[in-house]
């Protein structure tokens, strides 16, 4: 079990470390990399359900056991996380399975969402474009604007601006010279980027042919 969750739900015990086998449990949570949870699993006795927070992965790694899955769709740094109003990606093997993951869900607050088995990697994909990928985008920004000697602090109201026009409008918030059709800028950018930054230049010419879909697409 994840000290997050035990944390947040202190009802419920552990976490605990090698050799628990589940026993005189109701439902056991394996919070363990991805690559160790059949392993983990496996040292888990028969009778409680078995749940995982593995964002891409289904339930066959649980087998034989009755199955959930519970991956909540919320950063985690080394400093915590807050679960309320997040939303988790819940499965089950049985009705009760499936039951247990979204009492979880609803006891963190969390809105779930069933996510079939097929669906997962898609879905993992989703949120790591979403979340890791915004970072990586930011820091290649940070990057650019270091050269002029301005802090990164000057983007922040930007970036959100932009986070909350997205979830108000979705590709509609689109702005900027791409979307005006202004080339010339865009060239001047790129010259910019090549010149100060290259090692960032494969990445902007990838998001200029990604915003210009995106562009044609809000026309």
């Amino acid at each position: 079990m994840g000290r997050a969750l035990v944390t947040a739900l202190p009802w419920i015990e552990g976490p605990f470390g090698r050799g628990f086998d589940g026993a005189d449990f109701d439902a056991v949570i394996l919070a363990v990399s991805d690559d160790e949870i059949g392993r983990a699993a496996n040292a888990i006795r028969r009778g409680p359900v078995v749940g995982h927070c593995a964002g891409s992965l289904g339930l066959a790694v649980l087998a034989p056991h009755e199955a959930f899955g519970l991956h909540p769709l919320m950063t985690v740094t080394r400093d915590g996380a807050r679960f309320t109003g997040a939303g988790a990606a819940v499965a089950g093997s049985t009705p009760r399975a499936l039951a247990t993951a979204y009492e979880l869900a609803a006891a963190l607050q969390m809105h779930a969402v069933e996510i079939a088995d097929e669906d997962r990697a898609a879905y993992h994909a989703a949120a790591s474009i979403a979340s890791n990928f915004l970072v990586t985008l930011e820091d290649a920004a940070e990057v650019l604007l270091g050269t002029t000697g301005a802090d990164r602090s000057v983007l922040v109201p930007l970036i959100r601006a932009t986070i909350d026009n997205w979830s108000a409008s979705g590709s509609a918030a689109l702005t900027g010279p791409i979307v005006r059709g202004d080339d010339a800028t865009v060239t001047r950018q790129r010259a910019a980027i090549a010149e100060r930054a290259p090692e960032l230049l494969a990445l902007f010419d990838a998001m200029c042919d990604r915003t210009r879909v995106v562009a044609a697409r809000s026309d």
